[in-house]
């Protein structure tokens, strides 16, 4: 299944995966640095996570997105 970019504001940028069960989200800072969040629901073929990690680094942060991403992407 594939990943699509379902928002980009400048603060957040949040990606949702296919089924709907999965999304990926970084959040901008106020005091600076970036939370990326991974949220895989109950409802979803594969196990429920929660992870969420604060980087202060912006490019570790993508690094991070497209990491959980790349694991939590399913075969169609």
């Amino acid at each position: 299944m594939s990943w699509s970019l379902e928002r980009d504001d400048g603060t957040v940028t949040e990606w949702e995966r296919s089924d709907g069960y999965a999304t990926v989200r970084l959040r901008e800072r106020s005091a600076g640095g970036v939370v990326a969040r991974l949220d895989v629901m109950e409802q979803a073929v594969d196990e429920s996570t929660y992870e969420r990690q604060r980087l202060d680094d912006p490019e570790a942060a993508e690094e991070r997105a497209a990491a959980w991403r790349d694991a939590h992407d399913l075969d169609d």
